[in-house]
């Protein structure tokens, strides 16, 4: 198991299959993965396996850790296509993530205007108000939904509270109105080791109820994909680009556009 734990709070830029020539923002510690998941095919591995002894970054640090990386890009005549909330955790958990936002968008006009601001998010904050809010300032709002099967979502995203219930989830995706984009994992394989259970979510009994679901979401855009990195479950296995483009079609027939990355 190859494990990737992101600088913090300024990574890459990396080039990303979705989004382009991105200049990653971490704001977990450098050092571990806080997150309000734990997906068994996170590329940061299991949260259990890598507890963090440094604090999140402030806000003041990566205001000004972005802004010395954007003025170096500036300098080089290079500038990101896109500022990505990402890393090691779920960015909108950090208690200041909408005054960082707000210290983001700022700095991205000021130096680099024709970039994108996106948040990869798995929509378990987006319950709190200042949270929705502050996504609704962002260019790219990108909101996992994997499924709509509670049981497959405890098997393979494993939120970790009990109380979590994705229908409350789709009502306030709903809520952006359009600005959202929905991001889906489908994979195959097994999971379990000795007693291994399916996670294959390609199957009709899962796409249907997760397209409907789509549909009352009305998102701007779709983004399914596959596994790319080595996760830390064994037995994953990548959906297949056959299989990728079939749901891919049916969501542009749901007058939705839709990407799918292999």
């Amino acid at each position: 198991m190859s494990t990737i734990i992101y600088p913090s709070p300024i990574f890459g830029p990396v080039h990303s299959r979705r989004l382009g020539i991105s200049l990653g923002i971490n704001l977990m510690p450098s050092d571990g993965k806080i997150c309000t998941f734990d997906c068994i095919y996170c590329e940061c591995g299991f949260n259990a396996d890598y507890k963090p002894k440094l604090p999140r970054p402030t806000r003041t640090e990566v205001a000004e850790a972005l802004e010395r990386q954007l003025i170096k890009m500036t300098a080089a005549g290079q500038l990101p296509d896109v500022l990505t909330f990402a890393g090691n955790g779920e960015p909108t958990a950090h208690p200041a993530f909408p005054e960082i936002i707000s210290d983001t968008v700022a700095l991205r006009d000021k130096y680099a205007p024709d970039a994108k601001v996106s948040v990869l998010s798995n929509a378990t904050m987006i319950h709190r108000e200042q949270v929705f809010q502050a996504l609704l300032l962002v260019d790219n709002n990108i909101q996992k939904l994997d499924t709509v099967d509670m049981t497959y979502i405890r098997k393979v995203d494993r939120p970790n509270q009990p109380s979590f219930n994705i229908e409350r989830v789709i009502e306030q995706l709903i809520r952006f109105k359009g600005h959202v984009i929905i991001q889906t994992m489908f994979m195959k394989g097994t999971t379990g080791g000795l007693h291994p259970e399916s996670v294959d979510n390609t199957g009709e009994e899962y796409v249907k109820p997760w397209l409907d679901a789509v549909k009352r979401i009305a998102p701007g855009q779709v983004m399914i994909y596959t596994i790319d990195r080595e996760t830390p479950t064994s037995g994953l296995l990548k959906a297949t680009p056959q299989q990728l483009d079939s749901i891919r079609d049916r969501v542009i027939a749901a007058g939705i556009p839709c990407s799918a990355s292999y």
